[in-house]
């Protein structure tokens, strides 16, 4: 059966009609001292898997406890999958007595999985936290099935240079056009840090940003006022997880961006598009 968190929803629904699997209905509950309680009351199976973004702490415990559940319901075999994995950009220690908290919560979670499934974490590396064996699952593709079909001599451009996969990767999927990445100078007189496309010219053109995430859109924003000061046509925002916290949207709309594209590992407004198709292929 296919077990959702209550932040994954529509995607567990997504994911059992591409898979042929059962839905369970688990129950989410709060008691008056403010703990959380996640039950599944129709479990009935001997597989589990349970599809759960971790996108604040109570969606971790939820996760947990749903785990437990199907364990205590009779699940033999249960399969982790974490759309979008809160805690992934804290890969490593930021000094003397900090933790590791990505490392915290893929301990936590082996505890109660045979095996786990990340969508496009920030870092692969987290991975290697599991107690488990871990699958990543690269969903970038699916966020060019949104895109406009006329974008006129279209460049997909990446963050900056280590993250020019994801771009080329929705270019592919699209079918055509340039990639490039951002690059960030210095100003030697104000220490202003300007960003820029490295190569490409972007005039009259179609640009879509993409990244793996975006949180606060401060950094995305920027470059979209970049671009749309440089004479672009149209720009458009693309991410695999939309966390899009506080006046993220905002930020994007008023830097000049047409349309923001998001998928459902976290689910958004902007949430267009599900990755269900992609997670089917990987747990087939």
């Amino acid at each position: 059966m296919i077990v959702p968190g209550s932040s994954s929803q529509l995607l567990a629904a997504a994911l059992a009609e591409e898979t042929g699997r059962a839905l369970a209905t688990p129950t989410y509950d709060r008691f008056p001292d403010g703990e959380g309680l996640a039950a599944v009351p129709d479990f009935d199976g001997d597989t589990a898997t349970i599809v759960a973004a971790t996108d604040s702490d109570e969606a971790w415990v939820e996760l947990l406890q749903l785990q437990d559940a199907v364990r205590e319901a009779g699940a033999t075999d249960v399969t982790t999958v974490i759309p979008y994995m809160g805690y992934a950009r804290q890969d490593e220690s930021f000094g003397e007595g900090q933790p590791v908290s990505a490392r915290a919560m893929a301990r936590a979670v082996s505890t109660g999985a045979d095996r786990v499934v990340l969508v496009n974490p920030h870092e692969a590396g987290v991975a290697d936290f599991y107690d488990v064996p871990v699958e990543i699952v690269d969903a970038a593709s699916v966020l060019a099935a949104p895109l406009p079909d006329d974008l006129d001599d279209p460049l997909f451009l990446a963050p900056d240079e280590g993250a020019i996969d994801i771009a080329e990767t929705v270019r592919g999927a699209y079918g055509g056009g340039d990639v490039d990445y951002f690059e960030k100078h210095r100003d030697r007189d104000t220490g202003a840090i300007e960003v820029s496309p490295s190569d490409a010219p972007v005039g009259d053109r179609d640009v879509v940003v993409v990244d793996d995430i975006v949180a606060t859109g401060s950094t995305m924003s920027e470059s979209v006022a970049v671009l749309n000061e440089r004479g672009a046509a149209r720009v458009f925002a693309a991410c695999v997880h939309p966390m899009l916290a506080a006046n993220a949207v905002t930020k994007l709309r008023g830097a000049g961006v047409d349309r923001i594209v998001g998928s459902d590992t976290l689910e958004r407004g902007c949430s267009v598009v599900s990755v269900a198709p992609v997670l089917a292929a990987a747990l087939s």
